[in-house]
């Protein structure tokens, strides 16, 4: 149907272009899809429409046949609640359908009724962006803040690839990476950690477009924010540059002229826009996060010259010019990619054989092949230290296995060897150093794993709480980025309780789809290392001890692979136990002691080592019958943490020796005495379920 002949853009607009009738149709896409759902935000995406559309039609990268282009241009929507801009460019772009299998399906991404779907159970375009669940979705945003530092890493990850993939002829990586952001991204603390490393780093591929609309949903943004965020960059090494009305087309596309001829820095381009832009509640914080209403969407579309009774209106040719923009630029670029790549396979055939695995998420053959087997040694090494040893043998064979620290890897034991200082001087280098900016990293590294590297980042336990929002936003994603902290108890000792954990790691289980693994000895630090390398599909905690843990002798208990699955028997009497003992981390070795002692009392006893919850939770009825027999009752569980939780596996008879107020600051053998974490009082606990 052709409605077009019945609108006249120039009731608003000096010209009446096709351009601004695209520019129309998304506000008016946006505005209908909010009053629809009776619930979102209709007026960032109505203020912005001018810069979605100039980006995308003119500057963007991208061929919406193929999604999944390795060297397409990335665009994140930092502000998620503005989520109808981005689904309204997708459906106007026609980006074509990838199943979760990476397999196209022969359907647009988002059809007309996906967007009258919009915030609707099981649709396609929920009410804040969700990587996997959209095709053209690059990052699950909401959080504010969140896709700034995932911009970072995609960054980052671009600088890496082409650092170490491109020759002479051969540019394989060459993308840049385009963010819009808004008042509420510059306030939160992740985006600032997140465009420090970015300034720092001289980033010159990646571009913010911050919309200052100055509204909140309090209202004006004066109310707690007006600093001059251009002078806050520019301090930070950032390119600033001023548009000083959203409308004004050729000056976006100026600005983004210059950043793209920019090379030694990222850049900030600040967007001064009119929140719900041509509305009656243009300007006000009634037009941020509530539908405009009836009245109010007909008033605004007989301003914009729209037809008022139409809603969902997308006017004949309007779909079309817009995705031949976008496809005819880069459908041209993608080909021309593809031909390189057959080029360099012929001339790179080992870094082609790479880049093969690494955008399929799979691993080199033999890449685990060096990975230590610890001898049993009752001293014994810290997790934290095996770990290193691990994580290094792996890194030798899979030359995409990179990361950092918060400014702690001496102390983390996560640097590879040899792996360079990634800074703006070497970008092929693998030991990132993300600085004290605990948030930022975690919001770093799942960007980076956006991009198919196997990424890290490492930092003390007890910090995970800065950074809990990006562990939780690598679960939603299923991402396999990878988080190793240590320090994980009270066994830090003097340090005190503001650096010993004790709450975090029911925190971190209590994340769906996060694996959090306390292995209890070297040999469980490698097949755990393993587990978290080779899953792809989901990000992994690893939770490290400093001090020393016993390595078990396993020719007299399990072996160490029964970690695979979360829990596995480490010890036991014969035939059914009276007792279990149910240990993880510093605390496995801990009741092994117990087992002996009760053992060697006649008693039938068991030892549990149950590294990963999520692991075990994924293992049928029989295994865990055979792990834990529910006709056993007496179940103790020991870990220097909170109890919270352990209740689903000791049952309501069970007992556990957990933490239930926070440490103290002592040398760590007077922490154990205090707080009952000794052998003695393991055996003594026992004998009393017995006793009962």
């Amino acid at each position: 149907m052709n409605d077009s002949a019945t609108i006249n853009p120039s009731a608003v607009h000096e010209d009446g272009s096709a351009d601004r009738l695209a520019i129309d149709t998304i506000r008016t896409l946006a505005m209908d899809a909010v009053q629809a759902a009776n619930s979102g935000h209709p007026g960032t995406p109505m203020a912005l429409a001018p810069v979605g559309h100039t980006l995308w039609s003119q500057f963007l990268r991208y061929d919406p046949a193929h999604p999944d282009w390795p060297n397409r241009d990335r665009f994140v929507l930092s502000v998620g609640h503005a989520s109808m801009l981005l689904y309204a460019l997708i459906h106007l772009a026609g980006i074509e359908e990838i199943d979760a299998d990476g397999n196209k399906t022969g359907k647009p991404s988002l059809s007309l009724d996906d967007l009258k779907g919009f915030r609707q159970l099981s649709s396609k375009t929920p009410g804040h962006p969700e990587y996997r669940h959209t095709t053209g979705v690059e990052t699950t945003t909401g959080p504010l803040g969140a896709g700034c530092g995932n911009s970072v890493g995609m960054a980052i990850a671009e600088r890496w690839l082409a650092a170490h993939f491109n020759r002479d002829g051969f540019t394989l990586f060459d993308h840049h990476v385009y963010t819009l952001c808004g008042d509420g991204d510059m306030m939160e603390g992740v985006a600032s950690e997140a465009a420090s490393l970015a300034g720092h780093l001289k980033l010159a591929n990646l571009c913010w477009i911050y919309d200052s609309n100055q509204i909140s949903i309090e209202g004006g943004t004066d109310l707690a924010f007006d600093e001059d965020v251009g002078a806050r960059f520019a301090a930070y090494g950032w390119q600033v540059i001023h548009v000083a009305d959203a409308n004004d087309t050729a000056a976006i596309a100026g600005a983004l002229e210059q950043f793209r001829a920019t090379a030694d820095r990222p850049t900030l381009i600040i967007v001064r826009s009119v929140i719900g832009w041509g509305s009656p509640k243009a300007g006000s914080e009634k037009a941020h996060g509530e539908p405009l209403g009836a009245d109010a969407i007909r008033e605004t579309k007989r301003a914009y010259g729209w037809p008022e009774d139409k809603s969902f209106l997308v006017p004949e040719g309007v779909a079309e010019r817009f995705r031949d923009a976008i496809a005819g630029r880069g459908s041209a670029l993608r080909a021309e990619w593809e031909e390189t790549v057959v080029r360099y396979r012929e001339a790179h055939p080992a870094l082609a054989a790479e880049l093969d695995l690494m955008l399929q998420d799979q691993l080199p053959d033999g890449w685990d092949a060096d990975v230590p087997v610890f001898e049993a040694d009752a001293k014994g090494v810290a997790s934290r230290d095996s770990g290193g040893k691990v994580l290094n043998a792996i890194a030798s064979k899979v030359p995409w296995l990179i990361g950092g620290s918060a400014d702690l890897a001496p102390s983390t034991k996560t640097l590879i060897k040899d792996g360079g200082s990634f800074q703006a001087g070497d970008y092929g280098a693998r030991n990132f150093h993300f600085g004290v900016r605990e948030h930022g990293m975690g919001a770093v590294v799942n960007g980076m794993a956006l991009s198919h590297l196997r990424s890290y980042g490492a930092t003390f336990l007890v910090f995970a709480d800065y950074m809990r929002p990006a562990l939780r936003l690598a679960a939603i994603m299923e991402v396999g980025a990878l988080f190793v902290f240590t320090h994980d108890s009270i066994g830090v000792g003097e340090d005190g309780p503001t650096h010993q954990p004790i709450e975090h790691l029911a925190s971190l289980r209590a994340i769906p789809g996060l694996d959090t693994v306390r292995p209890g000895d070297a040999n469980e630090v490698a097949v755990a290392w393993r587990l978290a390398v080779a899953d792809a599909d989901h990000p992994t905690a690893l939770v490290l001890s400093r001090q020393a843990l016993p390595t078990l002798d396993r020719s007299k208990y399990a072996s160490a692979e029964g970690a695979a699955k979360g829990a596995y028997v480490l010890a036991s009497c014969e035939g059914a136990p009276d007792v279990i003992l149910i240990g993880t981390g510093s605390e496995v070795a801990l009741v092994v002691e117990a087992y002996e002692r009760l053992t060697a009392e006649g008693v039938r006893a068991r030892v549990v080592s149950m590294p990963s919850w999520y692991r075990y939770e994924l293992q049928g009825d029989g295994y865990k019958e055979e792990v834990l027999p529910k006709a056993c009752r007496a179940r103790l569980a020991v870990e220097q943490a909170g109890s919270i939780g352990w209740d689903r596996y000791v049952g309501t008879e069970g007992r556990t020796i957990t933490m239930s107020t926070f440490g103290a600051s002592a040398p760590i053998s007077k922490l154990q005495d205090k707080y009952g974490f000794t052998v003695d009082n393991a055996v003594k606990v026992a004998r009393e379920m017995l006793e009962a």
